[in-house]
């Protein structure tokens, strides 16, 4: 007869699983608390299992999954792609790498201002979207205007809540104005806000050029986090009253 474990009534055995980083010379301990919590995430813990550059693949994941944007054939712009873990998501789903005959195959342009490692069907270019001409080079790069421009784009933290919130605000607007150049009717604009009043305007503008605007904190979003992604779709363009 085989012996039962004794049944450990310490709770010792969850406290356990969870990673203590100890605070080494010279880390601060805003650093310490930063590096045990991407230890102990449960979805930076997934991505490694699953091969994904990070925990915000999950993100598009939850994000595509309710509302439908990646189809196979849609032509995708992926803005501040870096480290990549969106493109991993999107290119087998809008079938980039042509792998489903059956099905229409798609196109996924990646930009960054920094070089990103090869991902399978995407095409990665170092380009900063706020140059002069961006928008015709993207529309050169996927054969047309595009499906679906979607941005994870976070400016860098300055420690003070409202000014980082104004900061990735200001690259949610200047994503977007590029988005009403290079999307095609009906088109679909995804991106990274914070919560705190100040993209009121934006929700605004978006209103006026989509069919249906949508705010959506996925579960894959750190619970103490003010992040949340606003979900675009049905692009309008505006109407040239000059044109024939």
């Amino acid at each position: 007869m085989v012996k039962k474990p004794t049944k450990n009534t310490s709770g010792r055995g969850r406290r356990d699983l969870t990673v203590k980083v100890k605070t080494a010379r010279g880390r601060r301990l805003s650093s310490k608390l930063w590096l045990e919590r991407q230890l102990n995430d449960p979805y930076v813990q997934r991505a490694r299992a699953e091969g994904y550059r990070g925990r915000a693949a999950f993100k598009i994941m939850e994000l595509d999954d309710k509302y439908g944007f990646l189809v196979p054939g849609a032509r995708v712009l992926d803005l501040g792609c870096a480290p990549g873990g969106w493109l991993q998501v999107a290119a087998p789903r809008i079938n980039a790498t042509g792998d489903n005959p059956k099905k229409p195959q798609g196109r996924i342009i990646g930009l960054d201002l920094q070089e990103v490692d090869p991902i399978p069907g995407a095409e990665i270019h170092v380009l900063d979207f706020l140059a002069d001409g961006a928008d015709d080079q993207v529309k050169a790069w996927l054969g047309g205007e595009a499906d679906v421009v979607m941005s994870d784009m976070a400016a860098s933290s300055s420690g003070h809540k409202q000014t980082d919130h104004l900061r990735i605000i200001a690259l949610c607007e200047a994503a977007a104005e590029l988005a009403f150049e290079v999307l095609a009717p009906g088109g679909t604009f995804v991106a990274k806000v914070l919560a705190g009043g100040a993209e009121g305007e934006l929700q605004k503008q978006l209103k006026t050029r989509f069919d249906k605007v949508a705010n959506v904190k996925p579960g894959a979003s750190r619970s103490d986090s003010s992040e949340k992604f606003v979900v675009a779709m049905g692009f309008r363009p505006l109407v040239d009253e000059d044109a024939d």
